[in-house]
């Protein structure tokens, strides 16, 4: 049996954040997502629009990224 759509019109909102981490992108990109979390209610999914990384010394000192965050708004 097919899982249930929802039937009830429902309105998301998307905003855009940065994140950085001296360890991965995947760290920054979980540490935005886990801040957007405690502000936002009902984050739904993000998408990455822009990584980059900061160098110092000929090393990658950053990772940066910009996330578009969607999440659902409450009635």
């Amino acid at each position: 049996m097919p899982p249930k759509m929802e039937t009830d019109p429902r309105v998301g909102k998307v905003v855009e954040i940065s994140a950085s981490s001296t360890k991965s992108f995947e760290d920054a990109i979980a540490s935005g997502i886990d801040r957007a979390s405690k502000t936002l209610k009902n984050v739904q999914g993000a998408w990455i629009k822009e990584q980059k990384v900061i160098v110092k010394d000929g090393k990658i000192a950053q990772f940066r990224v910009h996330l578009m965050v969607t999440f659902i708004l409450a009635d």
